[in-house]
Parts: C-alpha cells; sequence; structure tokens
C-alpha cells in the first residue's frame, strides 16, 4: 500500500486536489484499460467536487459510476446518495443511464438487494464469488466515529470479508455498503475528510496501534494507492 497524507488550507482546496486527482486518475484508466470506474461517497464534503466534475467536459460514455454505499431509501428521498450525485454531478452531463450503476434500494429487503447489487458488480467485472474486482477510484468520507461507508464501529458488516456487499446499520436504520476487502481491492482509495470533529477520529485511525473495529477507517488498507486529503481543520494535530 502506498499511503499519502495531505492537508490542503480549506475545503475549497481539498475539493481541486481531489478533481485533480480524478481527472488525472480517469485519463490514464481511459487510456490503459478503456474505461474508468468510480465510486461515489455520500456526505456533505463530496458535493462540491461532484459539481466540479460535472462542470468539466470529459468522455462520459467511458465513465462508470457506482455508490460505496446508500442508505435503505427510495431513490428520491431526500437522504439518498444516489440524488444527491445526481442532482450535483450526473443529471448534469450526457452520462448513458447504462453507465450509472445505482445501489437497488426498492425490494423492502436489503439482505436481497446487497445481494443483487453484488452480483451486477461481478456481472459488470466478469468476476467471480471469492475474487474482489478492482475499481479504479473509491471515494471515501470519514465520520466523527470514525466509520467510512456505512462501516460502522463494533458492527457486523465489518466482520464479512468473503462478499463485495453486505447490510451495515447504524442505530434502527440501515444501509448497504461496500465490504473492506472489496474497498481494499481498489487502485486508488481517496479519503476526504473536513472540518475540527474529525480530529479525534484521525488520531486514532493514524495511531501506530487501535482497534480497528472500534475505528473502522483504520481496516481501509488498499492493495493500491491510500490518500488521505483533509482540510486545515482536520488535519491540524497531525504530525507531518
Amino acid at each position: 500500500m502506498n499511503k499519502t497524507v495531505e492537508v490542503l488550507p480549506d475545503q475549497p482546496a481539498l475539493v481541486a486536489r481531489a478533481l485533480d486527482l480524478i481527472l488525472s486518475k480517469l485519463e490514464t484508466a481511459i487510456q490503459q484499460r478503456g474505461q474508468f470506474t468510480i465510486a461515489l461517497s455520500g456526505g456533505s464534503t463530496p458535493k462540491p467536487l461532484y459539481e466540479a466534475i460535472g462542470n468539466q467536459k470529459l468522455t462520459w460514455d467511458k465513465i462508470h459510476v457506482f455508490w460505496g454505499d446508500e442508505r435503505y431509501v427510495v431513490p428520491d428521498h431526500p437522504d439518498s446518495n444516489e440524488l444527491m450525485a445526481r442532482r450535483a454531478w450526473l443529471d448534469r452531463v450526457p452520462i448513458p443511464a447504462a453507465n450509472i450503476h445505482a445501489v437497488p434500494t426498492l425490494s423492502a429487503n436489503p439482505a436481497v438487494d446487497a445481494a443483487k447489487y453484488e452480483r451486477h458488480l461481478q456481472e459488470f467485472f466478469h468476476s467471480v464469488p471469492g475474487k474482489f474486482p478492482a475499481l479504479d477510484v473509491v471515494l471515501l468520507g470519514m465520520g466523527d466515529d470514525a466509520h467510512t461507508a456505512s462501516l460502522f464501529p463494533h458492527t457486523e458488516a465489518l466482520k464479512v470479508c468473503d462478499r463485495l456487499i453486505t447490510v451495515g446499520n447504524k442505530d434502527s436504520s440501515q444501509r448497504i455498503t461496500f465490504t473492506y476487502p472489496f474497498i481494499n481491492a481498489a487502485r486508488s482509495v481517496i479519503f476526504l475528510a473536513a472540518g475540527a470533529n474529525k480530529r479525534p477520529a484521525l488520531a486514532q485511525v493514524f495511531a501506530s496501534e487501535a482497534d480497528d473495529f472500534a475505528y473502522p477507517s483504520r481496516l481501509i488498507k488498499p492493495q493500491g494507492e491510500l490518500v488521505w486529503l483533509l482540510d486545515a481543520a482536520a488535519g491540524l494535530e497531525l504530525k507531518p
């Protein structure tokens, strides 16, 4: 794993750096493999990044968009990660509908829809059970409890190592989420973290020793590269 940590002056600088990284990886992926695959995160931090991507002139037919996790709500629900990304980016560009690989959430059974999304991923990547395909980029955020995607501290989802997709739980709400081994298969994982409220969690995530199941972002150790992009408020206390 090749890990880098960058502390940017503020959130606009963080977004600009993330955009540069993604555009560079997009160009390389299309040159080398003919397509670019990216998994999106939810939350407020990536929204301006999605808006910035939507302002680019790109070969949209070669870009495939997935989601690293999704709340178990209908696609037009205000809490939907898909809805946020569509409004900020996807509905504003001529990307083919078939290139948008949304998480299914309509069967009234999260486990059924998790299995459905897993099958879709295996078919798209021509992978077999037990093998983890490599997305070009997985974008992640981190909560102030150090969760990432919908991998929350001390939950059963953290124990799932033989599947791509599982059900995540936060209190009484269910989510559908990438498993951490699937995230770790990525060519590049980019964390975006902003705000002083992230400092205590970051201190544990970057500590030489801590409980991975208490601080799930510690489990993210991709086979490719790991990039942490922090704003100054989040990264203030980190040692260079």
